[in-house]
């Protein structure tokens, strides 16, 4: 290997300035939860880019994971048992809520932390918006609104609502110092929910599938190790901002997923397309992910992301989530941890017969 005896040169300089540039300062950051399904992939990314981590949760959802990281335990209500006690006096760079669902307990979390965290990150939801008639909407879409914001029974009707005055008590306990993440449907490995892993599971068993809707309706998700490793980058460079946080980068046919689905699976299926104003008629919470490009939930799956890919969000190819969730979902095993959302064979083979029938 020669050395230059002149000592380095400015490339030398430079490719050392680059290097120190991509390399993060390293942080103290505290996840509140951690052990469901997007703090897991959450802790992942913070680990994989070498950053300090706490996390605070009550030690019940699958307790033996990550026995290596720091666990503080408590509750996100302060009034029961030790609550936020064991958030007291401690000092991190950034905080990452993804387990806040009532403004009462997010208030208080993020009040008490407020003097000792310079970033508070909240995991909201898109469901905050009032309108999901409207198409191609942006962050300053109107929030929906509750009557008595001090209920917390989460249901359809109060989900989103609450959720937009978590972010409300977030912002009042920390101007200038909070970041609203306001995901689609979150998917991937390890979705305990079965919504999105239905599709290809169902399309894997083979047979008439019911597809609801037309090929192209949009659809929207993203897939949770990709919002893992972005909220890292926002800790990294400390944005300040509020987030549709949504994908794919473009607009996405349902057609096209329902195909790469077919494409991973290893048997043999046939999509059957059924108007989406017939489904809906027979309950539009028959089939998950899938939402009526009509009506009141024509722009439900057509948020705008500009603003996120601006700030550094990148989507995988949509073919991979849904191959790699459906292996996943298959290392399950009986009795697994995922239960599937979705019609029960039976039923939809009862919704097929009705619809062939003429039934209006």
């Amino acid at each position: 290997m020669s050395v230059n005896p002149r000592g380095p040169t400015r490339r030398d300089l430079l490719g050392s300035v680059a290097a120190l540039a991509a390399t993060p300062a390293k942080k103290r950051i505290l996840i509140l939860g951690g052990t469901g399904f997007l703090g897991p992939a959450t802790v992942e990314a913070v680990r994989a880019r070498g950053h300090q981590l706490t996390l605070f949760n009550r030690g019940k959802t699958r307790p033996g994971l990550f026995p290596d990281i720091e666990k503080l335990q408590g509750d996100r209500d302060p009034d029961k048992g030790e609550g936020l006690k064991a958030l007291r006096g401690r000092q991190w760079d950034a905080v990452i809520d993804n387990s806040g669902y009532f403004p009462r307990q997010v208030g208080a979390s993020a009040r008490l932390l407020a003097p000792n965290v310079k970033h508070y990150i909240l995991i909201s939801s898109i469901s905050v918006y009032a309108d999901n008639s409207i198409e191609n909407q942006d962050e300053t879409a109107k929030l929906a609104a509750i009557a008595d914001p001090t209920v917390e029974t989460i249901t359809e009707q109060t989900f989103g609502a609450l959720k937009a005055l978590c972010e409300k008590a977030v912002r009042d306990a920390l101007p200038a110092r909070a970041t609203v993440v306001r995901p689609g449907y979150i998917v991937g490995p390890d979705d305990p929910s079965g919504r999105f892993a239905y599709w290809p599971v169902r399309i894997d068993r083979g047979g008439e599938v019911l597809a609801p809707g037309a090929p192209g309706d949009p659809v929207q998700f993203i897939d949770v190790r990709d919002l893992g490793a972005w909220l890292v980058t926002l800790v990294e460079n400390r944005v300040m901002d509020v987030f549709n946080a949504t994908g794919p980068a473009s607009r996405l046919a349902w057609g096209d997923l329902l195909e790469a689905c077919r494409k991973a699976g290893s048997n043999k299926s046939a999509l059957t397309w059924v108007p989406g104003d017939w489904v809906a008629k027979q309950g539009e919470g028959v089939f998950p992910i899938w939402a009526p490009y009509r009506g009141d939930t024509r722009g439900f799956h057509t948020w705008k992301n500009a603003r996120a890919v601006k700030a550094g969000l990148k989507f995988r190819p949509y073919q991979d989530t849904v191959r790699d969730t459906l292996a996943w979902y298959k290392t399950q095993g009986e009795g697994g941890r995922t239960k599937l959302a979705g019609p029960q064979p039976r039923k939809e083979a009862e919704l097929l017969a009705a619809w062939k029938g003429g039934l209006k």
